[in-house]
């Protein structure tokens, strides 16, 4: 029951509830019981808020039943990658230190608004240590793993975002996205995820890892579920500096219409070499069936990660130098040694990293002048294997953690919304591509999303041990 209910996308399962011939109680119930037979193979949750849930989902009922709208999510299970705040679990963003701290008196602001849409928290999420991390491997909570093959990563740091969604333990959930963290977990895990631009979504609420850098979005397993939640995610509010207050700009109206219109391009240059065949295939096996043969070079690409490595480093390293001092012991040491090396960074380079970050934004802005979408890979490769340290791209021997952000970080230093979608093969492991647009225009990137998935090149079936 729990599979057939779960296996539904978040909008058919809202409007079933909605209508009466599904209860908000029988699909949590689905749900928890989902999480308590594939939880312990994936470790996607590091906590199940099952009474919470159950109390939700009972009063969603009793709302429906006295005839009130529950709204437009109504009984959908949705998790949260643990950084954010949930009411009455110390936000532990992946470490040991944190879970010291007091209880959430509130939850996040993206959170309320998804339950405040009648959605039902059932969790949080596994997640990398501070979210310095692309392969989900977390020292203190245990590696997340891939549902589609637990022996592989889910990848990091939204690493639980991604098997919990494509497991289908929930259909929904948030995560966050610094140089690839919602990007990567949906490229290996086979689902569609959205890093919006910079600043469009709140923050507030949520435990930061590098101030300048950081985005949070939402994972699906359809594209009009992944615009049905960012709909509602979406408005101005207090409280994160960054936030640009732009009003509800909706994006599920503009996803039947089509592609007309749209300027589409492949990144050239840069994202067309180091991956592994695979990344590269996917990007051309959708452009053919979008129907474009252009490519364009990205200016600056290479120099835009480098950017970007420099400012994370130097951010990140700032914002937790008092835990460093204090708790060096209790940190993951390959974080440490990151945050280490990014204290010891002299400021010259922080300043020029972000000249060039700003002269890189302007090349871009250009190129956006003449197209409206970009097609790169999201990851080098598919899933590695848990534990794996190297893998050899453009034949050489390279470090996984890093590498798999090679595609990823240089469109997160300039804060350009993307969605990652699913290019699924029978019989073979997920990998996903970036449909990238210039600043706001995340309609165009959603609205490609679902042109691939009508004609099937996009899927994310449901994945769990012994059911990919």
């Amino acid at each position: 029951m729990s599979v057939a209910i779960l296996a539904r996308p978040a909008w058919e399962i809202a409007a079933a509830v909605r209508g009466g011939s599904l209860s908000a109680t029988a699909v949590t119930e689905a749900a928890l019981d989902r999480i308590a037979r594939l939880n312990p193979v994936l470790n996607a949750f590091t906590d199940v808020t099952a009474d919470r849930a159950r109390a939700e989902a009972a009063h969603l009922d009793a709302r429906i039943a006295a005839g009130a709208d529950p709204g437009p999510l109504a009984g959908v299970p949705v998790a949260v990658k643990n950084l954010f705040d949930i009411r009455g679990l110390p936000t532990r963003a992946g470490s040991l230190i944190n879970r010291e701290r007091p209880p959430a008196g509130a939850d996040a602001v993206l959170l309320q608004r998804l339950t405040g849409a009648g959605a039902v928290l059932v969790g949080g999420l596994n997640m990398g240590e501070y979210a310095y991390d692309f392969t989900g491997e977390n020292a203190h909570d245990g590696a997340c793993r891939n549902p589609h093959d637990p022996a592989r990563m889910a990848g990091g740091s939204s690493s639980g975002c991604g098997a919990a969604t494509a497991a289908g333990l929930a259909p929904l959930s948030l995560g966050s996205d610094t140089n690839g963290s919602i990007r990567v977990p949906s490229s290996l895990c086979g689902i569609f995820g959205l890093k919006p631009t910079y600043g469009r979504l709140t923050r507030h609420g949520s435990f930061p890892f590098c101030d300048s850098l950081d985005h949070l979005g939402p994972f699906a397993r359809s594209a009009r579920d992944l615009a049905l939640a960012y709909d509602i995610l979406q408005g101005p509010a207090e409280g994160d500096h960054a936030c640009a207050g732009r009003p509800v700009e909706p994006v599920l109206p503009t996803l039947g219409t089509g592609l007309e219109g749209l300027r589409i391009a492949v990144a050239g240059g840069y994202f067309s070499r180091g991956g592994l065949p695979e990344a590269h295939d996917a990007v051309e096996r959708a452009a053919q069936a979008l129907g474009t043969d252009r490519v364009v070079e990205v200016p600056g690409a290479e120099l835009g990660r480098a950017a970007a490595y420099i400012i994370t480093n130097a951010e990140s390293s700032a914002f937790h130098l008092d835990r460093l001092r204090t708790r060096a012991g209790d940190f993951d040491p390959d974080t440490r040694d990151r945050f280490l090396a990014g204290a010891l960074l002299p400021a010259a380079w922080y300043v020029q990293a972000q000249r060039v970050r700003r002269w890189y934004h302007d090349q871009v802005m250009a190129l956006f002048r003449e197209i409206d979408v970009l097609l790169a890979p999201a990851t080098p490769c598919t899933a590695p294997l848990v534990g794996q340290k190297t893998m050899v791209l453009d034949g050489r021997e390279m470090p996984v953690r890093p590498h798999l952000g090679l595609f990823t970080q240089p469109i997160s230093c300039i804060g350009l919304p993307v969605c990652a979608v699913p290019m699924a093969l029978p019989g073979a492991l997920p990998i996903g591509i970036q449909v990238i647009a210039a600043p706001w225009r995340e309609d165009r990137c959603l609205r490609v999303a679902a042109a691939l998935e009508r004609i099937g090149l996009a899927r994310a079936p449901l994945a769990g041990p012994g059911e990919a």
